[in-house]
């Protein structure tokens, strides 16, 4: 294709590639691991792609959040939407929380659930904290949004159904953050793990006692004090999060530069290979890309088709955005000429990604005319593609029915794996923004975004959404050169880990004679991540308080290098009732949620995992319910009355249900969701409804389809996707349809404006074609006997009898089962909403 007319910014080059060059591997081969670890290695999955922005930085349903938090007023007119206060508590399976994301600062009294004794949050970590001989010391709860842990462990045996694990969100921004310590930290000399808040001290000697693995070190005289009170002035003994920051940077070759020279390039590699009505949508998204950039932001552009045309971006001459007439270049793209369907046109998308890695990459002597030779620097590739990679390497054919297909495709997958991990050895994020009716094979792209710490991302068009995703995807804060260690009391082991990273191979029997860690090497370090790591106990546990310690080391967007530390007592109990108590629902269903997902690799394993959500939700009842006197039926536990409903919407939704067609979106959800963060991850499981009221209030009920009333307005979020459905009868009403319809649209953008990849958010009416996409993922309560409608959905109490008769019979019947339908076709009664 011919280049687009050239500004007056240097020159352009253009490349033509030829086919795939003999493959090698671009990493060298790992260290060996140390065996001094007693316990077996957990199952490390690499079969996912990086996580996405975190979709609410408030407490969520599912961080136990309980009605009369406050309530916070959305402020964008017209007319700020707002929950009434209190929530409805009608909201079940959710316990009532903010609409719109807030700062991180959570006060315990607004992150306590129920099911927690008063001095414990989330089930996890204890707020009144002792040091040495239990001096009390109070711990701020936002600091625990870090680890969330499923339950307290019984001390008897496992628990197949229901589990046990912690979900880790290692790079998470909290406010205030963590304490932050200058200087080395102490570590035991035999297991590695860090002294903290738990730790035994002798303030005489200064020792201290390993909470791992019992031994005693010294402290080399730091924690000698006149007595014990005097330790809390030590940031490690008063707080269970804290960060180690190394002043003085000792990577080889690391040589201190201002924070302009370390911000690192955006890269945009964009296919010149669309239609007229593509093209137009998005030249707009890149003239309103440009505009929001920071006028220090250095920004590349590579454009590919048949060849690949750079713009000179050479290491000493990089432009900034300021002066850089990216417009002039936007501007000048064209569609595509040749009279050839979309999926046949020849696009070297991966030849075009390479050319951006070397640019990045620069020269190659140390020092270059005075330039300052970056290891990357975070840098980001954002590729906006059209179509498939069809043309030099790491391509596919056009046709899917060309006879050497399989093995072609087998090589791409391969070629584009070592692109992405060539990128992550460099610190570069390559991100894959996609958009447009053509296929994009799928499965050859995303092994390149999720080896580098990217995201695939699929689009209707390149309108709106995929705008907000390109500045988003340019903004994210990441850091790099991740570790995460973990270690436990020694009668837990790891068994599974899902998340954005894979096993790394650390000897640390040198340094540490009896180190049992698992390490995991991160792909990128992201407030959006998180880790499920599920566990078992090796024997019966005999302490009161079983301990955990994540140690996270990375390198932040400013080039420190952090060690930040979380140490975990989560309580032993030894009866069921108060293990059931204990459980965190909403934590449990996300970790059953990612093990069952990983399993689910395409739509045939998908259908298997909704017969194992059946056989778990049985294998719950059968353990920790009660038969039904004269009755085969079995009740399922009360305490647990919020997660069979989760799992519900998990079976039936876009992650193992049939509500998405395509193979691709399917896999492209299934890769974010394993390894999304907590909140993100619960909005993908179950949706949250949220339906609109008089003055621009919002009331939260249950995604029941008897939300579907004609004379409302209703907002639908499912994490990927926001849905705001207007009734007919309130449609029919110029006025109050569009006061309605901007108070939802505010509270959608809201709700999700720190989401990566942000959400499309579809507006549309009753009975439209589009209703439908809302419709299917609301549970078809309607199929209930009016007194099951009125205990799971009470707001239906509020209305007369004519509405009651009209919502009646505004529904179409189908065959798919309500939620009460399923479990009875379980041989269970369904739990009482709580």
């Amino acid at each position: 294709m011919a280049n687009p007319p050239q500004p007056s910014l240097g020159y352009a080059v253009t490349f033509t590639p030829s086919n795939p060059p003999a493959e090698k591997s671009p990493i060298p081969p790992p260290p060996s691991i140390s065996t001094t670890p007693p316990r077996p290695p957990p199952k490390l999955q690499q079969d996912q792609s990086p996580s996405s922005i975190d979709s609410s930085n408030v407490p969520s349903p599912a961080n136990g959040v309980k009605s009369g938090s406050p309530i916070p007023h959305l402020s964008t007119p017209p007319g700020p939407p707002v929950f009434t206060s209190p929530v409805r508590p009608a909201a079940v399976p959710f316990r009532s929380s903010p609409a719109s994301p807030q700062p991180v600062a959570f006060s315990s009294g607004s992150f306590l659930p129920t099911s927690s004794p008063p001095n414990l949050s989330n089930g996890s970590v204890e707020l009144q904290q002792q040091i040495s001989d239990g001096t009390a010391n109070s711990v701020p709860a936002g600091e625990l949004s870090y680890v969330l842990f499923s339950a307290h462990k019984k001390k008897q045996a496992n628990v197949p159904s229901l589990g046990f694990g912690a979900l880790v969100s290692p790079g998470r921004e909290i406010s205030p953050g963590p304490q932050i310590i200058q200087r080395d930290p102490h570590r035991c000399q035999s297991c590695g793990a860090y002294a903290n808040i738990y730790s035994n001290i002798l303030p005489g000697s200064g020792q201290w006692q390993c909470v791992i693995c019992g031994e005693l070190n010294g402290s080399e005289g730091e924690y000698v004090a006149p007595s014990k009170e005097n330790l809390r002035n030590f940031p490690e003994l008063s707080s269970p999060v804290v960060d180690y920051i190394q002043t003085v940077n000792k990577r080889p070759g690391f040589i201190p530069v201002s924070d302009s020279r370390i911000s690192a390039p955006i890269i945009l590699v964009i296919d010149e290979c669309l239609d007229e009505p593509h093209l137009q949508h998005l030249q707009s998204s890149l003239h309103a890309f440009v505009d929001s950039l920071h006028p220090s932001t250095k920004l590349g552009i590579i454009l590919f088709g048949r060849t690949v045309s750079v713009y000179d971006f050479s290491e000493e001459s990089i432009a900034s955005a300021d002066v850089l007439p990216a417009h002039a270049i936007f501007s000048s793209l064209r569609p595509y000429k040749l009279n050839l369907p979309e999926a046949s046109r020849d696009r070297c998308l991966g030849t075009a990604v390479e050319v951006a890695l070397t640019i990045i990459q620069g020269p190659s002597a140390e020092l270059s005319r005075g330039v300052v030779k970056r290891s990357g620097g975070n840098s980001r590739i954002i590729v906006c593609a059209g179509g498939p990679n069809t043309y030099g390497p790491g391509s596919v054919p056009h046709s899917l029915s060309h006879p050497n297909y399989p093995h072609m495709e087998k090589t791409a997958l391969k070629w584009m794996e070592q692109l992405g991990r060539e990128a992550h050895r460099h610190n570069i994020v390559v991100d894959i923004l996609c958009a447009g009716t053509c296929p994009l094979r799928v499965p050859v792209l995303q092994p390149l975004a999720k080896a580098s710490g990217g995201v695939l991302v699929l689009h209707d068009d390149f309108g709106e959404a995929f705008g907000v995703n390109l500045q988003r995807a340019s903004t994210r804060a990441a850091g790099s050169h991740g570790l995460l260690e973990v270690r436990c009391s020694d009668d837990i082991q790891i068994t599974q880990v899902v998340g954005p990273g894979e096993e790394a191979h650390v000897d640390t029997h040198e340094t540490f004679k009896n180190d049992p860690s698992l390490y995991i090497q991160m792909i990128s370090v992201e407030e959006t991540q998180s880790f499920s790591l599920s566990m078992e106990t090796k024997r019966d546990i005999k302490s009161d308080y079983i301990f955990f310690q994540f140690a996270i080391q990375f390198s932040n967007v400013y080039q420190a290098d952090i060690s930040r530390v979380i140490t975990v007592r989560l309580p032993t109990v030894d009866s069921v009732s108060a293990y059931l108590e204990s459980v965190q629902d909403e934590v449990a269903a996300v970790l059953i949620a990612k093990r069952t997902l990983l399993r689910a690799k395409n739509h045939s394993d998908a259908v298997d995992m909704q017969r194992t959500i059946d056989e778990r939700v049985k294998d719950i009842a059968l353990k920790f319910g009660s038969q039904v006197p004269k009755s085969k039926l079995y009740r399922f536990p009360k305490e647990l009355s919020l997660l069979p409903e989760l799992l519900f919407h998990l079976r039936r939704g876009p992650l193992l249900g049939s509500i998405i067609g395509h193979e691709d979106e399917r896999s492209v959800l299934r890769n974010l969701f394993l390894n999304a963060s907590f909140d993100l991850s619960l909005r993908m499981i179950a949706p949250r409804c949220l339906m609109h009221r008089e003055k621009g209030t919002f009331e939260e009920l249950p995604a029941h389809d008897l939300a579907m009333q004609s004379d409302a307005a209703v907002v639908l979020d499912h994490g990927t996707d926001v849905f705001i459905w207007l009734g007919a009868e309130l449609a029919a009403d110029e006025g109050r349809n569009a006061a309605a319809l901007a108070a939802c649209r505010t509270l959608a953008e809201e709700l999700t404006e720190v989401r990566f990849p942000a959400p499309r958010i579809l507006a549309f009416k009753e009975g439209s074609s589009q209703a439908r996409y809302f419709v299917s993922r609301l549970i078809p309560a309607h199929k209930d006997p009016p007194y099951e409608q009125e205990a799971r959905f009470p707001q239906l109490r509020t209305l007369t009898s004519e509405r009651r008769m009209k919502l009646k019979s505004s529904f179409i019947h189908f065959d798919e089962p309500s939620f009460c339908e399923w479990m009875r076709s379980l041989k269970l009664v369904p739990p009482e909403p709580s």
